[in-house]
């Protein structure tokens, strides 16, 4: 009836919840996107051949639900046996399914902060506790981790939004001292000279997630993969949705791997675009942090990075804004092409002098 309040059928904790606001996808005007952290350079054209060969009629079959054949290059690829591997929809699906396995309603799990806000989000699916310990300024790895005591905990490294990477001895003694399970989230960790893959042999309550959304330049594929003990993806296979990766992303996937010098390429590419990249921003007032990832978060005290943000966007280029207190003076940027890279910097320079 008119008038009339309308049931909500919703659980009282979805109700409550704000939705995850990715970043900006245009789609009405052509943009520099430097904004979600994407791989300016394209994937291998190995796997552009063979998704053309596999677009045929075998698309009505289901796909593999065990992604056997990306399963078994990432066992050669990483030397880990198979059973210690388990391929998902993106990382995002994999760090969704951990926590279905292992947090349960009121539960407590524990992260650094701030970090990729998509953690929030997961802890309230699961009508868990979310408790934050705050990176100092120079993100380092806060001390208050493990007494913490949560069921799980996470960590991204490389970081995000700071792009900062903590060292692998400084995880493994996290490790070592969390009650429960450590998650690390290494979706950057190509960009970077770390890797936390050998604490998965030596800490049975360790899980490494990686994707191939940024290095790979598949991020419209959505593959992700991850790496712990076999009883840890035992669980997480229960869990996970039977036909989570469609047929054409494990075609992809597959000949990504097949093809893995061309990934590190592209890598190496923006490691150095990176670099001068961030001594660029250095040279126009901005600090940026040591980052080892595919993007920089720089910070210029006392300029509005609402408005520079505003402003670039107006020049089509697109970055990411945090609106949250500690962030207010920071711009994360992607980095891309040596010409996008070129590009930013002029336009930020002129936006720059705009606001003085």
């Amino acid at each position: 009836m008119q008038g009339t309040e309308q049931p909500i059928f919703l659980l009282p904790h979805i109700a409550r919840m704000t939705g995850y606001v990715p970043g900006e996808q245009p789609k009405d005007q052509p943009f520099i996107k430097l904004n979600t952290n994407e791989n300016p350079y394209p994937p291998s054209p190995l796997v552009l051949e063979r998704l053309r060969e596999a677009c045929d009629g075998n698309l009505r079959r289901y796909p593999d639900a065990d992604a056997a054949e990306v399963t078994r290059r990432l066992s050669e690829l990483f030397s880990l046996p198979a059973d210690q591997i388990l391929v998902g929809n993106g990382s995002d699906e994999l760090l969704n399914t951990a926590m279905r396995c292992f947090v349960g309603p009121g539960d407590t799990v524990v992260y650094p902060t701030p970090t990729y806000p998509y953690y929030a989000k997961l802890i309230e699916l699961q009508n868990a506790t979310g408790l934050t310990i705050d990176f100092d300024d120079s993100f380092e790895l806060p001390s208050g981790l493990a007494a913490a005591g949560g069921k799980l905990t996470l960590v991204a490294n490389p970081n995000s939004p700071s792009g900062t990477l903590v060292p692998t001895e400084q995880l493994a003694d996290l490790a070592g001292t969390v009650q429960g399970l450590l998650l690390i989230d290494e979706a950057y960790v190509d960009f970077s000279d770390g890797g936390c893959l050998q604490l998965v042999e030596h800490h049975p309550n360790v899980i490494v997630v990686r994707t191939m959304s940024k290095s790979f330049s598949l991020a419209g594929m959505r593959i992700g993969f991850c790496f712990a003990s076999p009883e840890v993806t035992a669980g997480m296979r229960k869990a996970k949705e039977h036909y989570n990766v469609g047929s054409l992303a494990q075609v992809a996937a597959a000949a990504a791997l097949d093809d893995v010098h061309t990934m590190h390429t592209n890598a190496d590419r923006i490691r150095k675009t990176r670099s001068r990249l961030t001594q660029a921003l250095g040279e126009l007032g901005f600090y940026v942090w040591r980052s080892g990832a595919n993007f920089v978060l720089a910070r210029l005290p006392g300029v509005a990075a609402a408005e520079l943000y505003t402003g670039l966007r107006d020049r089509g280029i697109l970055v990411r804004y945090y609106g949250e207190p500690r962030l207010r003076d920071c711009l994360r940027i992607s980095v891309g092409t040596d010409e996008e890279t070129d590009q930013l910097l002029t336009e930020l320079g002129e936006a720059l002098r705009t606001l003085k």
